[in-house]
């Protein structure tokens, strides 16, 4: 890929001319509208099957570091997915108009979801084995008050890329000192 993204959904950019022949093969008593509907909602049934596909439980929680595109500028924030299931990062917030998830080049789960205000980047990462709390404490801190750095971020969390990789057949470098961009 030239951007160097793994592309595993998107509702982003759906161009009916590469659906319209199988569509109209499929279904032509539908009329080009309707066919478009259809194509959407086709598309959204695969993203129940990527969930199905990185259904992986990890033994940390995922930790979200957005980067917010709001009316009132640019905010950074976290949030924690306690679950530690990767699949449960396929969810948008209902105010979401558009949505795509990818693992960039560096290994890292991405989501880019577009919605009327601007547009929010959020990174999943997971806690690495035996950091302490007040680790954890300090980063989320620093993300609250923006603060945080790749290091801070990579010193306590590690990349998703690599279990979500063995799934799609996808290889990332070695982490060493991994860069990882907190902000876009």
């Amino acid at each position: 890929m030239t951007d160097q993204k793994h592309l595993i959904w998107s509702d982003l950019d759906l161009d009916y001319e590469d659906w319209r022949a199988d569509l109209e093969a499929e279904y032509p008593e539908l009329s080009e509208y309707e066919r478009m509907a259809l194509m959407h909602e086709i598309n959204g049934h695969y993203l129940d099957d990527e969930r199905a596909n990185l259904n992986i439980q990890l033994d940390q929680p995922i930790l979200i570091i957005a980067d917010l595109g709001l009316w009132t500028g640019r905010h950074m924030s976290y949030k924690e997915i306690a679950s530690g299931n990767i699949r449960d990062c396929l969810y948008s917030g209902r105010d979401i108009d558009y949505t795509t998830w990818y693992v960039d080049k560096l290994g890292d789960l991405r989501c880019d979801a577009i919605h009327h205000d601007g547009t929010n980047h959020l990174l999943y990462r997971t806690y690495k084995p035996g950091v302490r709390e007040s680790q954890i404490d300090l980063l989320k801190e620093k993300l609250y008050y923006g603060t945080a750095t790749r290091a801070d971020v990579t010193r306590i969390t590690r990349r998703l890329g690599d279990e979500i990789g063995k799934v799609y057949g996808w290889d990332f470098p070695q982490r060493g000192r991994q860069a990882v961009s907190v902000e876009r």
